[in-house]
């Protein structure tokens, strides 16, 4: 007897349908699974016999043939154990009407018979709904996630007694539609800006840098608030819209960060260690999975003390701040994750941290400072937007008793800015002013001669590369975004100009 029902492989955050063939024949009972499928896969024969067994079904005593279609691409996951037990089932009479081709089957089965839980089910949904499949079963812990998308049926099936139910007309499941609810605009943070004394300078490129999507990199002593302001910066991002979050939580689906809630709707802040590897930072291993550029996507990636990372893992983060996307190769294929990130970085003048403090002294040698500052490359910093040294916060600023911005209120102003981008580039595939290309930097960011003036002094006595002109002109639009302005002048450009001047100070 032979059946096919179809189901769904990831590669990267796009799925292929597969068809998986089964044939019952006369012979020596054999489970046999072929089509270029990887361990997990093989493993499954286990895991689906004792499954259909433990149901109280009969597992058929004959020779059993599974064919993964088609042949030539590699199958890996385990979301592939229901779509071979449904085959068997329906190849054994077990199901007895017939399953629709429309219908895939996606799940991981555990030894009892029920249907766990799988990492990917989002995108896997998403790129059958684009293949015109009608209807998928999945695991009933995957509905919350799965249940946003439209104009496809989600059946959650909690075990393979209620599967078996279901196709045979016993009992009756409804699709599952989940209400998409922003609530992250109603999610209090337990910090806020108006905790942070003085730092008025900071702030305000703090605010530049959310309101255009801009990178950042500060510079100062120890204990001057750089941690503190950027673990606050999520605060004053705007909400995710819809399409955003439906991406994000696809690729957090991949990695199996995903909780019971479903969709992510707050922006993701990854801050990871200084040990990280470059595999772990960029995505990688047997899989190919997201690492934290990805995890960062339209959010923000901290990397506090950046000189303590290894010099060969920040040199990743180059390709993908530029491009917005990380293409990982492996032996098995080549897979693309969007990485559009907020990149938000922290470091002390020297190893002692106190260059240039006006209360400490530096006990470090220049060679030391200068092996210190060399760990920051000159095209990677030439990558940060904007570069702010960080003063020591005082006495009478911390016994400030006035009351300070709250993230709110700078927050507001940040989505008024954003606001006007998403107009201005409502034609073009962006949404901050630091995603414009060369090209539309010359379209959108058009100054007047006495700013263009200011612009090439600056050009030729700061020694500026074409990269740091073009991140100028960004921030300088961004500025003028926050004061409603649709022109930008000279006081915009002066003012994003002063946040290119921290490497020829440092670095020179």
């Amino acid at each position: 007897m032979l059946s096919k029902v179809k189901t769904c492989v990831l590669h990267g955050l796009n799925g292929c349908l597969i068809d998986v063939e089964t044939d019952l024949s006369s012979g020596l009972p054999s489970f046999n699974i072929v089509g270029l499928a990887d361990t997990s896969i093989k493993e499954s024969k286990e895991r689906v016999r004792s499954s259909i067994k433990n149901s109280n079904f009969k597992f058929p005593v004959s020779k059993i043939t599974i064919n993964l279609a088609p042949a030539n691409i590699r199958k890996e996951g385990s979301q592939i154990d229901l779509p071979i037990a449904v085959g068997i089932l329906i190849a054994s009479k077990v199901i007895e009407n017939i399953v629709d081709e429309n219908t895939c089957f996606i799940g991981e089965l555990s030894l009892d018979g029920k249907i766990t839980k799988i990492d990917g089910a989002l995108p896997l949904v998403i790129s059958m709904r684009n293949n015109n499949v009608k209807k998928v079963i999945i695991p009933i812990e995957n509905k919350e996630e799965c249940g946003v998308i439209d104009n496809i049926d989600i059946i959650p099936i909690d075990n393979l007694k209620e599967l078996v139910k279901y196709f045979n007309n016993e009992i009756e499941i409804k699709p599952y539609i989940s209400t998409y609810n922003n609530s992250s605009s109603n999610f209090k943070y337990e910090i806020d800006f108006s905790e942070i004394k003085g730092q008025a300078a900071l702030k305000r490129a703090v605010e530049i840098s959310a309101a255009g999507g801009h990178n950042l990199l500060m510079l100062g002593p120890p204990g001057s608030g750089k941690t503190m302001i950027a673990k606050r910066i999520p605060t004053i991002l705007p909400d995710l819209s819809f399409e955003e979050s439906l991406e994000v939580t696809k690729i957090y689906s991949i990695s199996g960060g995903l909780n019971e809630s479903g969709l992510i709707t707050k922006r993701p802040f990854r801050s990871p260690h200084h040990t990280i590897s470059r595999a772990a930072l960029a995505g990688g291993g047997k899989m190919a999975g997201p690492g934290e550029v990805s995890l960062s996507h339209y959010g923000v990636l901290f990397l506090d003390e950046m000189p303590e990372f290894p010099k060969s893992v920040l040199e990743v983060l180059r390709q993908p701040m530029e491009d917005g996307t990380i293409s990982i190769s492996r032996a098995n294929g080549s897979y693309t994750y969007p990485a559009k990130f907020m990149l938000i970085s922290s470091m002390n003048p020297c190893p002692c941290g106190f260059l240039g403090d006006p209360v400490h002294e530096c006990t470090c040698t220049q060679a030391q400072i200068n092996n210190y500052l060399g760990k920051i490359s000159g095209p990677l910093l030439d990558r940060m937007d904007i570069q702010i040294e960080v003063t020591p916060v005082y006495y009478d600023d911390l016994n400030n008793k006035s009351i300070e911005e709250t993230s709110e209120q700078i927050k507001t102003r940040v989505i008024k800015a954003r606001n006007i981008q998403s107009k201005r580039y409502k034609s073009l595939k962006i949404f901050t002013n630091s995603e414009l290309s060369s090209r539309q930097v010359t379209k959108y960011c058009k100054i007047d001669s006495t700013s263009e003036e200011l612009l090439k002094n600056a050009f030729e006595t700061l020694g500026l590369s074409a990269r740091a002109y073009n991140k100028i002109l960004k921030v300088s639009r961004t500025i003028a975004d926050l004061e409603g302005m649709d022109n930008i002048n000279q006081t915009h450009i002066a003012e994003a100009i002063q946040y290119r001047t921290l490497d020829r100070k440092y670095w020179r």
